[in-house]
Formats: structure tokens, sequence, C-alpha cells
């Protein structure tokens, strides 16, 4: 796929999950990657599914504040499409009632989220 039809793809998938994730996080969720790295030069959208994954510190990554956990809504390789930082423990349990009930499965692996 070329570059440019890749990314457009890419761009409606992050505009759809994040649309969907505002409407549970009051319009908190940030746009992340629209392309997954191929480690080439083939370039892919990242995928149409969406599963959810909650990120801190035991999953490897450093965050620079105290402030919770990183949500992040990714496909199946793990790239992340949207994001909402500062996710308090009663936040993450009620969004995950809601992504249960949304029908939305969680994702288990290394999450890839934007530098």
């Amino acid at each position: 796929m070329q570059y440019f039809q890749a990314l457009k793809l890419g761009q409606k998938r992050v505009a759809e999950a994040r649309e969907y994730l505002n409407t549970l996080t009051d319009g908190k969720a940030m746009p992340a990657l629209a392309l997954t790295d191929t480690k080439s030069n083939v370039w892919k959208p990242v995928g149409e599914e969406n599963l959810y994954a909650f990120v801190d510190e035991s999953a490897g990554f450093i965050l620079t504040d105290n402030s919770g956990y990183i949500l992040a809504l990714v496909d199946s390789t793990g790239s992340s499409k949207t994001i909402v930082q500062g996710v308090t423990k009663l936040q993450k349990e009620n969004l995950e009632k809601a992504f249960e009930k949304d029908n939305i499965k969680k994702f288990e692996g290394k999450v890839i989220l934007p530098v």
C-alpha cells in the first residue's frame, strides 16, 4: 500500500477509535498512531479492530508522573490508536465494565505507544 493511502486509512481508524473513547472519557482521548511499524518500507495502517489496554510502570513504561494509568485502544498488534492519560483506579474499573458491555476485548501483549 502506498504511504498516503495507508496514512489516510489509519487516520480514519484512529478517528473512529478516538470518537468511541471520547464518549467514555468525557472527551479526553488523544490520537496516537495511524501506521504500524513493519520494520521495512511497507506502509500499513493500524488495524480496524479495537482492543483495550491499561498501561502502568509494571508494563515496562516509565511514567513521568503518578497520576494513574494510560488507557489505550489498540489493534491486534498492540499499536495504540488513541490514548487517555491519568486514569485513576476507580475510572479503570468503570471503563473495564463499559468495555465488557460493549464487547471490547482486553489486549494481552506489548502495547506500542507514541514516542
